[in-house]
């Protein structure tokens, strides 16, 4: 059964803390407003969840979309919250007496990030772990994974925050947010530190960043992959979109920058820049730069090995890295040189920090060349990311991936369509509820164009009508289907199991099945509820029914623990 209650949060066990009164010189409270008794308390810990208080934590009762968190006051001092900070609305909802010291700020998620950081902060503010952030529309996922499969081949002990999982010297649970609370993050950075880790890589989206998730958190790197529709719903448009991401590539957040300038949007995030900025350009975007959107680095010489591509990476001064990705598709390609570029620009700017002539007596050279001997021994980006482009079965090829809008579907469309004569590809594919609207019509027109059979089934539903869900996306299969006489199969399943043996059904051992959309995840909500479903499990079950030959199933099966 699902489980509903929040785990027990990630933080350190023995953190530096801080003063109530430290805080409240932090947050801009008069020091008139704290008795000297309540000026000594001690903080240990911060959360803004009351299910997840411990003994000595400051609870941050924040307005929230439907309640405020000062509702749930009474349960935070129950579970042994030391203080409350909260803003003037909240202020009015507790007790006359809540027992426990108030500070109140006008915006206090504004000062969620400082707080944390201050009572999570190592003494002296030191940074322990290097810190790689990525943002973009989509590979944030896949391109954390490759730097921290570089990090560790290069003898690095790291840590993970995102879409899949946090992971922590080990410790690893599943994630809900793909960056979590501001409080967390500071809890899981010292909680790092703590285990003597020496890096972590992060995913960044657009809604940590417009949360304030990451604030007070200055990253070594941050890593721009593209910018295409998704998330309109929250920023309004292209432009609020861009906006958003762009506040990542300032010095409140990160030392370095390296940007994939692909396209515009890219060119001009890289040119806006507030912070010393590598560019990067594949093969397929040169054809499109002009002359004065010349890259730093360039993919080059991309062919196929296997699953996945061998390609070179060249940049300044004839400086070439030969590098392989088990991943299929040009995007894995992109995500891979992304990931050992930001690791390259670190260990250019600690030799540097360390005095190192870079330009004069071969520490760059001596960096690559580290660089290239990893990629040639470890193969470092020949990993598997848990629902990303992940292979299911073999005959027909079968493969579940996170694809979720128009410009990850037709990427992902393009990885895997067959070559074989009269092959077919079979796409399984919904649209979430209660997100951007707009893209669902545009979705069911990509998949028409990119697939010759199409089944449109649910997502995550979420609160909304699921058939409404399918209906938008249905309109825009058809239109596109009969405007353009495209000839494709175009089926409706409002059951998602169904919909994958459905498509297994209809699939010789020669065609290519490709179930789109909800990649790792292993619940389905529905009306708030939670039920249990991994389309890789309903994928390889199907298979199997039909005796079609799987893969090694390890990764799925732990990927459904509790």
């Amino acid at each position: 059964m699902p489980v509903n209650n929040p785990p027990a949060p990630l933080r350190p066990a023995h953190p530096h803390g801080a003063t109530l009164a430290q805080l409240a010189d932090l947050v801009g409270v008069p020091p008139a407003t704290l008795d000297g008794h309540a000026r000594a308390v001690r903080v240990d810990g911060v959360s803004l969840d009351s299910r997840t208080i411990l003994p000595g934590d400051l609870y941050l009762a924040l307005p929230g979309a439907k309640v405020h968190g000062a509702q749930f006051a009474a349960a935070a001092i129950a579970a042994g919250a030391a203080a409350i900070l909260t803003d003037d609305a909240g202020a009015r909802l507790l007790d006359d007496r809540p027992g426990v010291p108030v500070l109140t700020v006008a915006d206090p998620r504004a000062v969620t990030g400082a707080v944390a950081a201050a009572v999570y902060a190592r003494p002296g503010g030191a940074q322990p772990l290097e810190l790689f952030a990525v943002t973009g529309t989509n590979g944030k996922t896949t391109t954390t994974y490759f730097l921290n499969s570089l990090l560790q081949a290069l003898g690095n002990a790291t840590g993970l925050i995102g879409t899949i999982e946090i992971v922590a010297g080990g410790q690893a649970i599943p994630s809900k947010l793909t960056t979590p609370e501001s409080t967390d993050v500071h809890g899981l950075l010292a909680l790092m530190a703590e285990k003597g880790l020496d890096a972590a890589s992060m995913e960044v989206s657009s809604h940590a960043l417009a949360f304030g998730r990451v604030d007070a958190v200055e990253f070594n790197v941050a890593g721009f992959t593209n910018l295409t529709q998704d998330h309109l719903d929250l920023h309004g448009g292209m432009e609020g979109y861009y906006n958003t991401k762009a506040a990542l590539f300032t010095p409140a957040h990160t030392r370095h920058a390296v940007i994939t300038v692909d396209d515009a949007w890219g060119r001009r995030m890289a040119s806006e820049a507030a912070v010393p900025t590598t560019t990067l350009a594949t093969a397929e975007a040169r054809l499109e730069s002009t002359p004065d959107a010349q890259a730093d680095w360039e993919v080059r010489s991309v062919r196929r090995d296997g699953v996945g591509s061998r390609f070179e990476l060249h940049g300044p001064r004839n400086a070439v890295l030969h590098v392989h990705t088990g991943l299929p598709g040009g995007f894995n390609v992109a995500n891979a040189a992304l990931a050992l570029l930001m690791v390259a620009t670190e260990l250019l700017a600690q030799d540097a920090a360390a005095g190192t002539a870079v330009e004069h007596d071969g520490g760059r050279e001596e960096v690559l060349a580290r660089l290239q001997h990893v990629l040639d021994t470890a193969d470092p980006f020949t990993i598997e990311v848990p629902g990303r482009m992940q292979l299911v079965g073999t005959a027909p090829v079968a493969v579940v991936d996170f694809a979720h809008n128009p410009d990850a579907l037709e990427r992902a469309l393009d990885a895997v369509r067959p070559t074989a004569a009269g092959a077919r590809l079979i796409a399984v594919f919904g649209a979430t509820g209660e997100r951007d609207a707009t893209k669902r019509p545009i979705m069911g027109a990509v998949v028409a164009h990119g697939a010759d059979v199409v089944i449109i089934t649910d997502d995550d539903p979420h609160d909304e009508d699921p058939a409404a869900i399918r209906a938008d996306v249905l309109a825009g299969a058809h239109e596109a289907n009969e405007r353009e006489s495209l000839g494709r199969v175009v089926e409706e399943s409002g059951d998602r199991a169904a919909a994958i043996a459905r498509a297994v059904e209809l699939a010789g051992p020669h065609d290519v099945i490709l179930v789109a959309g909800r990649g790792h995840e292993v619940y389905q909500e529905v009306m708030g509820v939670n039920i249990s479903l991994d389309d890789r499990v309903e994928l390889r079950t199907a298979l199997a029914a039909r005796g079609f030959p799987l893969t090694n199933a390890s990764t799925i099966e732990s990927s459904t623990d509790d």
